[in-house]
């Protein structure tokens, strides 16, 4: 058979690379080398690991750089470029993101997209044509005023002054005003919620519990959101109800104010960059996987997102995970295989990853692929 193996990472265990090359493995190891032909395309959706993955499968250079992280301390970030240059690829999760403030409590006032910013400006400085900015794992709710700021959007007060430090002192701001001559590159931002930026569903009272915000400064988050808004003018009341804006605690909105960006869901620009129509049609087997896979696994997710297009090309299809919800996914994926150890608890079972995908593998490749093999 011919296998395509495109699968998104296991978190904190396996990068997509990691996880395509252990269930080839397996395989291979079960199978021989030669029985099939198999070919790893890592994917991913909007989320973390789009820089690494469409690095991985494009070509291209790694581009590291040391930015303000989402408290205002350096962080070392960087960016890939690919498409000989002309693509800057931009997680702003590796400036911007929660993860990066490790046990450290967050200061939702205080954190700011502006080392996403600073990353952007970066890459037109390489004279980029195109930037594609993930925007997931946010530790910020600043409507991305942090990034415009780095970017040279003046926010000035009443009497004219420049105040910087975005977002600490939106309540103070009485205009916004664009830098001269910025000459923006086309922006598409990855984007895999579609939330508003304001009300019951927008970011702050969403996603902004995670963040730290407190139920009582909920109203006072959402004023400040609601006042950069305001400020922004007829654009920003167009932009704050597009499906997306409450991306990454209003990034989305920002993207589409200050970048003039378009949005849209992640996977699918994964898969237009990854040609992976293409790869499907080649393919008579393919698989997929993620760490867990469940019912929000069907809401744009990658592994979702590539079993669907196989099926609709009449390919079969299988899926590994971590873990797996109670339920029938094998409607969606075709046969799933569960790799983790029940015996194990998951600290051992995410470092042990590899070593159960491998196996896992074997096992698929002696049983399921077999009969998947001799099917008509």
């Amino acid at each position: 058979m011919n296998i395509l193996i495109a699968s998104d990472k296991f978190k904190g265990s396996l990068t997509a690379s990691e996880a395509c090359e252990a269930i080839a493995t397996g395989i291979r190891a079960e199978a021989g080398d030669s029985t099939h032909s198999i070919r790893c395309l890592p994917i991913a959706d909007g989320g973390d690991g789009l820089a690494e993955t469409l690095l991985s499968a494009c070509g291209g250079v790694w581009v590291e750089k040391t930015v303000s992280g989402p408290l205002g301390d350096p962080v070392r970030s960087g960016y890939a470029l690919i498409d000989n240059g002309r693509t800057a690829v931009i997680e702003m999760a590796k400036a911007s993101g929660l993860a990066l403030l490790g046990n450290r409590p967050n200061d939702p006032r205080r954190a700011s997209t502006k080392g996403t910013g600073e990353l952007i400006a970066d890459a037109m400085r390489h004279g980029v044509d195109e930037i594609v900015l993930g925007i997931g794992g946010s530790a910020t709710n600043d409507g991305g005023a942090g990034l415009a700021e780095a970017l040279g959007f003046r926010f000035e007060d009443s009497s004219g002054h420049n105040l910087t430090g975005m977002p600490s002192e939106i309540e103070q701001v009485a205009r916004i005003v664009p830098p001269l001559n910025l000459r923006l590159p086309r922006v598409t931002v990855a984007c895999d919620v579609t939330n508003p930026l304001l009300g019951s569903k927008g970011c702050t009272r969403v996603y902004g519990p995670q963040k730290g915000i407190a139920p009582a400064d909920l109203a006072s988050h959402e004023a400040r959101l609601a006042r950069l808004v305001a400020l922004s003018g007829e654009a920003g009341k167009v932009a704050a109800i597009c499906p997306g804006a409450g991306a990454a605690g209003g990034l989305g909105f920002g993207a589409l104010v200050f970048l003039n960006a378009e949005l849209t869901p992640g996977f699918d620009l994964v898969a237009e960059k990854l040609d992976l129509g293409a790869a499907i049609e080649a393919a008579d087997l393919v698989i997929t996987g993620e760490g867990r896979l469940d019912s929000q696994s069907l809401q744009g997710k990658g592994p979702h997102g590539v079993a669907r297009r196989a099926r609709a090309r009449g390919r079969l299809t299988a899926a590994f995970c971590g873990s797996l919800e109670s339920g029938n996914l094998e409607n969606e994926f075709g046969p799933v295989t569960v790799i983790a150890d029940p015996g194990l608890d998951l600290p051992t079972n995410l470092a042990r990853g590899r070593e159960l995908l491998e196996e896992a593998a074997k096992h698929f490749a002696r049983t399921e692929l077999v009969q998947l093999a001799s099917m008509p």
